[in-house]
């Protein structure tokens, strides 16, 4: 029954002087980088370059003389970037004696290739009247709901479109509300009806009765 409780004791013992260590160990791993990033061709510091641990949510940036200063841990890589540079990526040694880094840390300037352009002479009055007025102006969004709405296109989609079930529904309906208001009686006919002669004739001259191919 001793053997437990003197291993107990032991491990309690223990403990302390191992967290002691794991903190010396982390203590010892922190390095404080600072330095200055310059150009490559002119040895000038580079404000406002982004200084970022990779893998962490860490970071800084250079100030005006391109000067920064950071914790970092032993091993970490470190992305240096700008705007108008090439990048760099510095690894910190995990061997590094002492907590303290410098670097000067020279950036590449990034050349950006543009299209060319072709400069011409300016148009004649003449000729800025004729493609002004002959140019091609794409209909904006309130044009095209225009044409979209107009009386020509609904009649169009009204052919082609099928009815959905609630549209059916309701003309079904309406069929056995007809056949329920005229049982046993004969049903009036347009025949005779002035408004559907009205209609007849107005979709007659619009031409709808001919023949679409």
């Amino acid at each position: 029954m001793k053997s437990p409780l003197v291993f107990l004791l032991a491990i309690l013992l223990f403990l302390p002087t191992l967290g002691r260590a794991q903190f010396e160990t982390t203590r010892d791993s922190v390095v404080q980088l600072f330095g200055v990033v310059m150009t490559a061709d002119s040895l000038i510091g580079i404000p406002a370059v982004s200084i970022v641990v990779k893998g962490q949510n860490r970071g800084t940036i250079t100030n005006n003389q391109g000067v920064f200063s950071i914790v970092v841990l032993k091993g970490d890589q470190v992305e240096f970037s700008h705007v108008s540079y090439q990048g760099k990526i510095v690894s910190i040694p995990r061997n590094l004696v002492g907590n303290q880094y410098s670097i000067v840390q020279l950036l590449v300037a990034d050349t950006v290739y543009l299209p060319a352009t072709v400069l011409k002479p300016r148009p004649t009055p003449e000729q800025f009247a004729r493609d002004f007025v002959n140019v091609q102006v794409p209909d904006d969004q309130y044009e095209i709901a225009r044409k979209n709405t107009s009386a020509t296109t609904r009649r169009l989609l009204l052919r082609t479109v099928p009815g959905d079930g609630a549209e059916a529904t309701r003309m079904q309906m309406n069929k056995i509300a007809n056949r329920a208001v005229y049982q046993g009686q004969t049903p009036p006919m347009n025949i005779f009806n002035p408004a559907a002669w009205a209609d007849f004739i107005e979709s007659w001259k619009r031409g709808d009765f001919k023949k679409k191919n």
